[in-house]
């Protein structure tokens, strides 16, 4: 059978150099022609943020930062913006400050700036997500795509070896998530397989050695590829499945996504033998859910979503829940049973092997 595929690359400038955040932040808020930056910071990354900003003017700051972006948040922010006059918004953070960013320019058409300390990707995406009566709703549109992402790896010094160890296995989910994402395609398929290797590699030597920039700069490069394949792609199962858990009951984002990652694995793979071939080789082993487990053994990465908040008696209601976001295209069919039977493995942390 001849390939047959339309594939959209998304336009985006980025710019990487350890050690370079302000002096690229600079050059870039004078090329686009700003003067007045709301900055989009958590007080968490203050340091950092003053750090990055300290060669721009910044008119005014936000630090309503929160997991999911309750809409509340982001109608403040919305107020903000239009209060400092802003022209450009720039973010300094992670997933959840980059969502904030995103949820003003979905209805303002302001540009973002993007500048990670985290390995989340959604700077490279036009997905947004927001959180309003404990349900997460997602979409895509281009306005929140940031025009710039600044990377410096100096500036995920400040991740903790745990935390990159879940933030690196979240970006390693939206790769295994666009194998079989609802676009996939061939170059998506690529960048996956590129960022499962670098991110691979990368994590145990942030492991290791958490204050060595080699590795966390294979994961920023693992992590942007990652999150390309995906905004092209789409949200597959397990992107389904942890939108829902973190919208309903309130868990951490890249925590719930490390947990789930195997099993979902092991459940799409019988099902996907050409994508399980693909991962296995970027994991450099002969069986994708080996790998990935073997990987997770050297990370000490969770494995257990009870470890990340959910409880036993909300699995039923979950899946439930779950059920009707399942992307038709999935490799295998999901019936509540066997969403229950998945949703049951990971929160235990039982061997994903009993879902193949």
């Amino acid at each position: 059978m001849t390939w047959q595929f339309e594939h959209v690359t998304l336009g985006q400038r980025v710019l990487f150099g350890t050690g370079g955040a302000a002096r690229n932040l600079a050059a870039e808020v004078a090329r686009l022609g700003a003067n007045r930056v709301l900055l989009v910071a958590s007080e968490h990354e203050d340091q950092l943020a003053q750090e990055v900003t300290s060669r721009i003017d910044v008119a005014a700051r936000c630090a309503d930062v929160a997991p999911h972006v309750p809409v509340a948040n982001a109608e403040r922010a919305r107020a903000q913006a239009a209060e400092a006059g802003a022209d450009l918004l720039v973010s300094v953070g992670g997933g959840s400050t980059t969502g904030l960013a995103k949820a003003v320019a979905l209805t303002t058409g302001l540009p973002i700036v993007a500048v990670p300390t985290t390995y989340a990707g959604s700077e490279a995406t036009n997905v947004w997500g927001m959180t309003e009566s404990a349900r997460k709703t997602t979409g895509t549109d281009d306005r929140v795509l940031p025009v710039t992402v600044v990377y410096d790896a100096a500036l995920t010094l400040s991740l903790p070896a745990e935390l990159s160890v879940t933030s690196g296995c979240n970006a390693l989910a939206h790769c295994v998530d666009s194998m079989w994402g609802p676009q996939t395609d061939p170059i998506d398929a690529a960048l996956a397989g590129e960022g499962i290797r670098a991110l691979a590699n990368g994590l145990p030597l942030v492991r290791k050695d958490p204050e060595g920039l080699v590795g966390r700069e294979r994961m920023l490069y693992g992590a942007y590829l990652a999150a390309v394949a995906f905004a092209s792609a789409g949200s597959g199962l397990h992107h389904k499945i942890c939108h829902v858990l973190g919208g309903a009951y309130d868990l951490p984002h890249a925590r719930t996504h490390t947990a789930v990652l195997p099993y979902v694995l092991a459940f799409n793979a019988p099902a996907a033998r050409e994508a399980a071939a693909r991962i296995a080789d970027a994991l450099g082993t002969t069986d994708a859910v080996a790998g990935l487990i073997s990987l997770y053994a050297e990370l000490d990465a969770p494995r257990a979503l009870r470890d990340a908040g959910l409880a036993e008696a909300d699995i039923a209601e979950a899946a439930r829940l779950i059920l009707p976001a399942v992307p038709a295209a999935n490799p295998r069919p999901v019936s509540e049973g066997e969403m229950t039977a998945l949703l049951t493995a990971a929160w235990a942390g039982q061997d994903p092997a009993i879902l193949t």
